[in-house]
């Protein structure tokens, strides 16, 4: 089962890993644990916007190759580098990964749970 170590998880710095099954999204592998990294999912992983973009920094060759759509959307987020994906379009493979959160997913994540934004005064 692959290993998906996401960086950034929380803004700061902190790691958080899971194994997930191949045909797992990496936006839904991170939704199954906690504490949740916090990747934005504004469309509800639907490939409606860009809040899930992610970097992946190992593996990324492993993953489903991007479609259309995912291409589409990717154009409207900000930072795109060529190891960007969408969370809810990049499905596992066999190969673990390691995958950087960038802030705009971040923020996305923290605008869907002002509860979180609040503590964090």
């Amino acid at each position: 089962m692959p290993r998906i170590r996401f960086l950034n998880a929380d803004g700061k710095g902190t790691e958080l890993v899971v194994d997930a099954p191949p045909g797992t999204s990496i936006l839904h592998a991170a939704e199954s644990i906690e504490p949740e990294p916090r990747v934005g999912s504004a469309c509800g992983g639907n490939c409606a916007c860009s809040t899930c973009h992610v970097w992946v920094l190992e593996g990324g060759e492993s993953l489903a190759d991007m479609e259309d759509p995912e291409s589409d959307r990717l154009d409207l987020a900000f930072d795109v580098r060529p190891e960007s994906r969408l969370g809810c379009q990049a499905v596992l493979a066999d190969q673990d990964l390691v995958v950087e959160i960038t802030p705009e997913s971040l923020k996305a994540w923290l605008d869907e749970h002002p509860e979180v934004r609040r503590k964090a005064g």
